[in-house]
């Protein structure tokens, strides 16, 4: 899923036994210097050639459902080229298709530095650091991870779903829980051995619960129910139809049923329903509330897979729900978190989550004594602090 919506991987909480226990040992049965390991950001990851490369440094994707950006960036973290590109889906197109629609953008990329992908002189960059939407299971992110190493754009080559680039991109290192609370809602974190706290994020069918999405259709369930009956009156109704300007919420149903209102525009109605809630409207007060729920639940969980529960830890949030900075969501939020981890620091961020890839890259290439130290990511992030989107 993206940003907004979708790690899928560890799935209950179980202490030493079960799926995540099995995909954690599986991961570290062989030590960090394993070849081909999925799973951790800063691994050793697949190798994709061992010809020398155009540039030292890191070729960053963060690429989710409605966007992708690249960005290229040398080893003591200078931009040297970027760009932004449509969706990333190789669920609807598989993962051979995917990665070959991001060749335009890495090729716009090294263009700005002079480069040309199609000379074939050798691989673009020492590392690429791919954080993708969509690339949720295991299974997932080798497919992934493989085909990106085929393409021969680096000599290593690291895939991880697209949470961890709000991850690193909100933390001072690879430390801490980031949850992204977007079109859906997710959880990831990371320490700097390489573990990790994941979550499966499928849905409902994986016990996940709102984001911009969930909280639309939660709006719409309790707007038809109180027009005819079977619920308690709420001022949701009567925001839902006349932001539509349709006579009922009913209405608004019956349009999106019969394809006269895109079934997307719903989301539209998640300000109507912080509004309700600053209003005092109880419906959207125990929305508001159980979404912070949600939110602080999946970050508590994760410090505690991590040992960060009595530890100071970042606990980074973001996607357009968190982002929005709703006052009543983000102070249930760190109510809850300061009850649970009165140590940890939340923190709503809003950079680039491409500036997140490269770092976890520099991360990579710090590891290896290749670059990449303080130095270099402070730079990479003044470089972004100024620069306007890719177009």
């Amino acid at each position: 899923m993206s940003l907004g919506g979708g790690t899928r991987q560890i799935a209950a909480e179980q202490d030493g036994g079960g799926v995540e226990q099995s995909m954690e040992n599986d991961r570290r049965a062989d030590g960090p210097a394993r070849e081909d390991t999925v799973g951790n950001p800063i691994g050793a990851g697949t190798v994709g050639t061992t010809e020398p490369e155009l540039v030292s440094g890191v070729l960053a994707v963060d690429a989710g459902n409605s966007k992708t950006d690249v960005a290229l960036v040398t080893a003591d973290g200078t931009v040297l080229g970027t760009a932004r590109g449509g969706g990333f889906t190789p669920h609807l197109v598989g993962a051979e298709a995917a990665v070959a629609g991001l060749a335009p953008l890495v090729a716009a990329a090294a263009a700005q530095a002079g480069l040309d992908t199609a000379a074939g002189i050798g691989p673009l960059v020492t590392h690429l650091s791919a954080c993708l939407a969509n690339a949720d299971l295991p299974v997932e992110e080798q497919r992934l991870q493989q085909a990106l190493a085929a393409r021969g754009w680096s000599r290593t080559a690291v895939v991880a779903n697209d949470t961890f680039a709000l991850l690193r991109a909100g933390t001072d290192a690879p430390r801490g829980v980031a949850v992204v609370c977007g079109a859906g809602i997710n959880c990831a974190g990371l320490l700097p051995d390489g573990r990790t706290a994941r979550f499966p994020a499928l849905g409902t069918i994986t016990g996940d619960w709102g984001g911009g999405s969930g909280l639309a259709l939660e709006v719409m369930w309790w707007s038809v129910r109180a027009e005819d009956g079977r619920g308690p009156a709420t001022a949701l109704a009567a925001a839902t139809a006349g932001y539509f300007g349709l006579p009922s919420a009913t209405a608004v149903a019956e349009a999106v049923h019969l394809g006269r209102l895109a079934e997307v525009r719903l989301h539209e109605l998640v300000p109507l329903l912080f509004a309700a809630a600053e209003g005092g409207d109880r419906v959207a007060l125990d929305l508001v509330e159980r979404q912070a729920e949600e939110v602080a639940r999946l970050a508590l969980v994760a410090l505690r897979r991590l040992e960060l529960l009595d530890a100071p830890a970042d606990v980074v949030l973001g996607g357009g729900v968190l982002a929005s900075r709703q006052p009543l969501l983000l102070d249930a939020v760190r109510a809850r978190l300061a009850a649970g981890a009165p140590l940890a620091v939340p923190r709503v961020v809003t950079t680039p989550p491409v500036v997140g890839a490269a770092l976890l890259g520099l991360d990579h290439l710090a590891v290896e004594g290749l670059g990449g130290g303080p130095a270099a990511q402070q730079r990479l992030r003044a470089s972004y602090a100024g620069r306007r989107p890719a177009a």
